[in-house]
């Protein structure tokens, strides 16, 4: 590997620009494949980042011996085989969430990942966020313990289309995808297992095939509960909240954003050298493979997250 890190990006949607503009910040880091399904979309897009290589196939940019590392903003269904063909491939290889839909292929990830020594992550970008990150800090200093998590996740979507209101070809869910961030997370915060969880949803959506609202309660070893409340129904505002309820403060936290329980705002500017969580989430990705290490959020760590949701999708068909 040269002194810069050679990447390729496979998703030119919503989040894989949120990726392309973190990586800008990003010193010694290259895109240079870009991949998506719509080529002229894509060679848009290409086009405004000066990425010089673009196709419609993963495989094609797996192809580029240049290629050090690979990024991953492609549909949930895909995520799980796709990044066993990059360790397969001999790239580094970072996920978006969720790491898998199906548990079994999550555990052949972790288990390919484990043999090939490269860089394996998952883009668990709430551990990542400087709101998150600051209570993080009190936790670890000893200054803060959860007793519970109140966990919001809203959004309208009625209709198939992603964050920027366009067609999507998958189906986004509730489970496998939005309530993965708050199972990691809580788990993550609480430094606790989670040993204890239960779900129930509403009716499933005609055309969509998902449920449009669920509720998720948890309960980690140590005895701090979670309750998450989830919904493609609720009309505004929009995204996750998280409340943390604590011994010693109550802290809100609004993506990279952080308030107390009186709606009053913590500055969390001092916490990592960005207040982008997603540039922090590559910004580690990219030590790690230079450090020769693995990363926060390896496909290892994160693994838990997912035995509860296939636990809880078990409940869920079971009723």
């Amino acid at each position: 590997m040269s002194n810069t890190i050679k990447v390729a990006l496979a998703g030119a949607g919503a989040f894989g620009i949120k990726h392309l503009d973190g990586i800008q910040n990003i010193e010694g880091v290259e895109v240079v494949s870009l991949i998506s399904r719509d080529l002229d979309k894509t060679r848009e897009v290409a086009a405004k980042y000066g990425i010089g290589h673009v196709t419609t196939e993963l495989a094609d940019s797996l192809a580029l011996p240049e290629v050090d590392a690979v990024i991953l903003c492609t549909p949930t269904q895909m995520h799980a085989s796709q990044t066993l063909a990059c360790l397969k491939a001999g790239k580094h290889v970072q996920v978006e969430i969720p790491l898998c839909d199906v548990l079994a292929e999550g555990e052949d990830v972790v288990r390919v990942a484990k043999a090939s020594g490269l860089v394996a992550m998952c883009g668990h970008t709430r551990r990542f966020n400087p709101s998150h990150q600051y209570v993080n800090n009190k936790i670890k200093a000893g200054e803060f313990n959860i007793q519970q998590m109140d966990v919001q996740t809203y959004f309208f979507r009625r209709t198939n289309m992603n964050a920027l209101g366009q067609p999507r070809s998958w189906t986004d869910h509730l489970l496998w995808h939005h309530a993965a961030h708050t199972v990691d997370l809580f788990a993550y915060q609480c430094g606790s297992p989670i040993v204890k969880a239960n779900a129930i949803q509403g009716p499933i959506h005609p055309t969509l095939g998902i449920a449009m609202d669920m509720s998720i309660q948890l309960k980690a070893a140590n005895g701090a509960i979670c309750t998450l409340s989830l919904s493609f129904n609720n009309d505004g505002p929009l995204g996750t909240f998280f409340r943390y309820i604590g011994d010693t403060a109550t802290y809100i936290a609004r993506y990279d954003d952080l308030f107390t329980g009186k709606e009053e705002k913590i500055d969390v500017s001092q916490v990592a050298v960005s207040m982008n969580g997603i540039e922090l989430q590559d910004r580690e990705f990219f030590a790690a493979i230079r450090e020769g290490r693995q990363p926060n959020s390896s496909v290892e760590s994160v693994l838990g997250c997912y035995q509860v949701l296939h636990d809880l999708e078990q409940q869920l068909k079971a009723d």
